[in-house]
């Protein structure tokens, strides 16, 4: 966690709101002026934006969420969408326009609901993202995740999740959280995957070049190399986009370089009012 401290912003919201379909996502609102949501990545809660919200919400209206089946919203029963479940945060505070902020695969879907309803998002930062339509490179990192999920070995995939995303270790900033929220959500992760919608319809990287919404692309240089050939992708196509590396940073950037991470967030958003 950052040292760094920031005046107390108070809390208007924080508790379950209904999810698509049945069950409920836990949500946090604070803060005022125009809205920003923040999404969080796979295997992850909205804990990982600890040391970035209370700089944010200093400025705007900001709402964070766990996804479905991680942190304290209810496990799914049946298939679901990230992009529905978005959508149903949105509805749900009245909101119809915001900033997205996606980390990894909150990135993921925040690009999928920028093409599904442009409208609806008036900026867009981009954290280590990844993107729909993407193909990985497969190699032993890739299969031995396959296989931990195939196994439904949440051990064995919080020790790869650590290990490959979290490359810095325990004793770099955020590093008890970080180990925390994976082991918290390990077992959760392998349930909420298994109903989640695959659609092949989903190609965010062969529609790049539609995003309208001001785009700020972000990654650690010290993040995954496909999440930095992903950056380099996202920013040569999509029009406008600006891309950043952090130093020090893996793919847990908001918990290892929170402050810098605020700074570029804040400078994007003043640049285009959400409302």
């Amino acid at each position: 966690m950052s040292s760094h401290t920031c005046p107390a912003v108070p809390v208007v919201h924080e508790g379950p709101l209904p999810a698509p379909g049945g069950g409920s996502l836990w949500a946090e609102r604070s803060g005022t002026g125009s809205p920003v949501v923040l999404l969080h990545g796979a295997g992850m809660d909205s804990r990982l934006w600890d040391a970035v919200v209370p700089e944010l919400a200093r400025h705007h209206d900001v709402i964070r969420y766990d996804a479905r089946g991680l942190g304290r919203s209810t496990a799914p029963e049946r298939p679901y969408s990230d992009v529905e479940d978005l959508r149903a945060v949105l509805d749900h505070f009245g909101l119809r326009r915001a900033a997205l902020v996606g980390l990894s695969m909150g990135g993921e879907t925040s690009l999928d609901f920028a093409l599904a309803h442009p409208g609806r998002v008036g900026a867009l930062g981009l954290v280590g993202a990844s993107v729909s339509g993407h193909l990985w490179p497969e190699d032993s990192q890739s299969v031995a995740y396959a296989a931990a999920r195939r196994e439904r070995d949440a051990a064995a995939l919080a020790a790869l999740e650590l290990s490959v995303w979290a490359s810095m270790g325990r004793t770099a900033p955020g590093g008890e959280l970080i180990e925390a929220m994976v082991m918290d959500n390990a077992r959760r992760r392998i349930v909420s995957e298994s109903y989640l919608a695959y659609s092949p319809d989903l190609n965010a990287e062969a529609q790049l070049g539609d995003i309208a919404a001001p785009t700020l692309v972000i990654h650690g240089d010290r993040d995954h190399p496909e999440i930095g050939a992903i950056a380099k992708r996202l920013v040569a196509d999509i029009p406008g986009a600006r891309g950043e590396v952090i130093p020090d940073a893996d793919h847990y950037l908001p918990l290892r370089t929170p402050e810098r991470l605020a700074e570029l967030l804040l400078g994007h958003l003043a640049r285009r009012r959400i409302r």
